[in-house]
Order: structure tokens, then C-alpha cells, then sequence
């Protein structure tokens, strides 16, 4: 039998030497196992091995396709990116909000005051930074335990922590098939394998937990998941913290978004001995801004706090104290309110902008491949999920768009492994002014309208 990797040097040569162009798409697979004489499962090794070099990219129910660009080297959606209008990182700030937060800020530039923010801080800053943070991300029927309360640097580093605390070197941490795209750089960095668990309308299906092979923790995002915008409902979460009690594992709970249904409980209301709640300021107030929670279940503090140093993840003096002013003083929230009205504002942008296309909220993603273009979103996130029309792939639109300026990301950078993805893209629409962002979705409801050959993205 052929070796799978000399027959997918062989396609790579033919890639590399223009035979199949970008755009083209593969033979299905049995095809292509029966040409060459090979078993299915050698042909599917084939196509992995293509896939894994950067080379095809796979759809959910069209095929694998030569890429039509060269994957970036840097994990998606870490760093801004140099398009015209970004798309693609939500970075809200809003008018007026920098006059706000300085005038705020005055107090603390007093001579008396700065001094001992100057000095360094533990995991578990100060008495007076705990209580601030405790009402202030408190939601619904839900608050945090000021005695409980870690910080961070930012919401990567407090979510790193959690993942080193809970998963050791080797073992497994479960997620939703489509997640932040983040959680995979860091999974790899610390040596642990994430496992793809099923998503339905609602969000995680708890069940695939107990289908899964034995995991040490499972990260997921109940509220306003990002890509996808679901939200979980209160009868999910009831049986997700079953399942967790049950197989005494902890969920990592990414509440970054809560703060725009703050009507919400999180997951942490219903189970919070097994529930690590993961939070930040990047969002509320600003990616310069940064300071992270780490919110661990009674009993478990040490064992996150160590993490935490032992990391270099711990926050700064300074930014714990301007923080702190910001929620005692109010100044955070006011500005989190503001916030929720400009997320909907931009959804109502959105769902106009890309009419005649309807808002679908309850349909799950992977049966809409061949359902007219869709938008699927919560009315209150920052983001939505758009289906791509045939005969528009991922790939394709995503580099229509970049030609003329647009950034937006395919959903191969939220999807686990490499395999098939959603014929989809995510739109970030908090960082542009507002009529900038009218713009660019004219642009690209136009592209959605017409064919890779008409924008030249074949």
C-alpha cells in the first residue's frame, strides 16, 4: 500500500506547480481512494496530511478545497490586523468614554496615591480591589466571593491559569466544537489536548461530555458564545451542572460577553463548586485596559493563586487600582450600559445592512449549509455568524472581502482540529464607527449577492 504522506507530496506538487489552482476542489474522497487504487481510509489520511500542511481546506458538505491563501503563521484573532475596517477583533471603545475614565483616573496621579500603587500586588490584590470586583461582576441572582476573588493581567492570562490548575501536561480539556481561538494556543503551549464536543441550537450539548473520552475540565462560553452567539437556557445549564456533579469535573466558564446580559446567571449560579468563572475589563472598558478574574470554587483558591504566579500572570499595582476606582466609582458600569446599547444598535445595523438576508437564532449551524445566506446572532452580542450562499466558500469570501478592505474571520479559526468547518464567517462589529461599519457590511452584503468570479475570488 502507498504511503499516505508521498501521496500527499505528489497533490502538493501539483498545488505548488498550478495544476490544481486555488479555489479547485478535491475529488470526494471514495473517488479518489478508487483512482488510486488505495483504501478510503488511506485517501482520508492523504487529505489530512494536505490539511495539516496548510495547503486544502475542508467544508462541512462541499468538499476540500485548495486554499485559496497561505494560513497565517500567527494564531487567528491575536493581534490587530491591517485592514482599512476591522472586522475581524471587536475593540469597543466608545466616544467620549477616554474623558470619562481620566476624569476618573485624576485621584490616583496625586503624589499620595500613586506611591503604593506603584508597588507590586499578589494574586489576590487588595481587600479593597476584591469587594469593588465582587459587586461589580455580580449579575442576576449571582455574585462572586470577595474572599474568593484572583486577578490577573487580562483575560488570557486568568483563563491560562485555570487551564494549567485544572489540566495536567497530557491530558485532555473538553470544548465546544467551534471555541475562542485563543483557548487552542494556549492548550498547546501547556501541552494539553483539547477534545471538540457536539454543539446543537442551545449551545453544548451536555451529553457529548459523557460520550467523550475522560476529561479533567471542560471550557465553554454559556453566554453569548463567541463565534456562534448562542446563549445557553436555564433548563442546558440545569443539566450541564448534572453531568459535571456527576463525573466530578470543573467547567471553566468564559463570562468575557456576560456583561451584555447581565440579566443572566452564569453556569457558576447553579454549580459552584465545580465552576471556575473566567472574566476581564478588555471588553467593559477597553483592550488597553486590561485586567482579568479568576473566580475558582470554595476550597480552590491556593491552587489558582500558584498558578498564577507561577505564570508571571498576576496584574499590575497600577492598573488594580485604577480598576478599582472605575467600579467603586461607577464609571464601569455606566460604561457597560452604554456598551449594551451600542451592541444592539449595531445588530439592528447588521440585520439591515444584510437584508434581504433573515436573522436566524435558533437554527443550529451545521444544518444551515445549504439554507440561504443567514445571520444568526443574540440580539444583545457584539458579533455575528454569518452562513455563506453558495457558491461562496469561507476561504474565498474572506479574501473578496480583504481586497477590498475588510477583515473578517473564517470559521476554521473557531473550529477544533482540522477538519471539515461551517461554510461561515464571523463579523466582529464593535470596532468601526458607526458609519464605517454601515459601510462595510453594504460591501460585503454586495459580495454575498454576487459570485467568487464576479469579485475576482476565484
Amino acid at each position: 500500500m502507498d504511503d499516505y504522506r508521498a501521496i500527499a507530496d505528489e497533490l502538493a506538487a501539483e498545488i505548488a506547480s498550478g495544476q490544481l489552482r486555488p479555489g479547485d476542489r478535491l475529488l470526494p474522497l471514495r473517488r479518489y481512494a478508487r483512482r488510486r487504487g488505495i483504501a478510503s481510509s488511506t485517501a482520508a489520511r492523504v487529505y489530512r496530511e494536505l490539511t495539516r500542511r496548510g495547503l486544502t481546506v475542508g467544508e462541512v458538505g462541499r468538499g476540500t478545497f485548495v486554499r485559496t491563501s497561505a494560513p497565517t503563521a500567527e494564531p487567528a484573532l491575536a493581534e490587530p490586523g491591517e485592514a482599512r475596517i476591522d472586522l475581524e477583533l471587536n475593540f469597543p471603545v466608545l466616544p467620549g468614554q477616554p474623558d470619562r475614565l481620566a476624569a476618573s483616573l485624576q485621584p490616583l496621579l496625586r503624589t499620595d496615591a500613586l506611591g503604593p500603587a506603584l508597588r507590586p500586588v499578589g494574586a489576590a490584590g487588595t481587600a479593597g480591589a476584591r469587594h469593588a470586583a465582587a459587586a461589580h461582576l455580580a449579575r442576576a441572582d449571582w455574585a462572586p466571593d470577595p474572599c474568593q476573588l484572583l486577578f490577573a493581567g487580562n483575560g488570557r492570562q486568568a483563563l491560562a491559569a485555570a487551564i494549567a490548575t485544572l489540566v495536567p501536561a497530557g491530558e485532555r480539556l473538553g470544548v465546544e466544537s467551534l471555541t475562542y481561538p485563543v483557548v487552542k494556543g494556549i492548550a498547546a503551549r501547556l501541552g494539553v489536548t483539547l477534545v471538540p464536543l457536539a454543539m446543537d441550537a442551545h449551545g453544548l450539548v451536555p451529553e457529548a461530555i459523557e460520550d467523550a473520552p475522560p476529561l479533567r475540565a471542560v471550557y465553554l462560553q454559556p453566554a453569548l458564545h463567541n463565534p456562534l452567539g448562542l446563549t445557553m437556557p436555564g433548563t442546558r445549564r440545569e443539566r450541564l451542572a448534572e453531568i459535571l456533579r456527576r463525573h466530578d469535573l470543573f467547567a471553566i466558564e468564559d463570562a468575557i460577553y456576560g456583561f451584555l446580559r447581565n440579566d443572566l446567571s452564569p453556569l457558576a449560579a447553579l454549580a459552584p463548586e465545580r465552576t471556575v468563572v473566567i472574566d476581564s475589563l478588555s471588553k467593559r472598558l477597553a483592550p488597553g485596559l486590561t485586567l482579568g478574574f479568576l473566580m475558582p470554587p470554595a476550597g480552590r483558591t491556593a491552587d489558582f493563586a500558584a498558578a498564577l504566579r507561577s505564570g508571571a500572570w498576576t496584574a499590575t499595582g497600577f492598573a488594580l487600582d485604577a480598576a478599582t476606582r472605575w467600579m467603586a466609582d461607577g464609571t464601569a458600569a455606566a460604561i457597560e450600559e452604554d456598551k449594551r446599547r451600542d451592541a444592539a444598535a449595531r445588530q439592528r445595523l447588521a440585520a439591515e445592512r444584510l437584508a434581504p438576508h433573515p436573522l436566524h437564532t435558533d437554527a443550529p449551524p451545521a444544518l444551515q449549509i445549504h439554507a440561504p445566506p443567514a445571520l444568526q446572532a443574540d440580539p444583545h452580542a457584539y458579533h455575528l455568524w454569518w452562513q455563506l450562499p453558495d457558491p461562496w466558500r469561507a476561504d474565498t469570501f474572506v479574501a473578496a472581502a480583504a481586497r477590498r478592505g475588510i477583515a473578517v474571520t473564517p470559521s476554521g479559526a473557531f473550529a477544533v482540529g482540522r477538519g471539515h468547518t461551517p461554510n461561515a464567517v464571523r463579523l466582529a462589529l464593535a470596532s468601526p464607527p458607526l458609519e464605517t461599519l454601515a459601510e462595510a457590511l453594504g460591501v460585503l452584503a454586495e459580495l454575498a449577492r454576487g459570485t467568487p468570479e464576479d469579485a475576482g475570488a476565484e
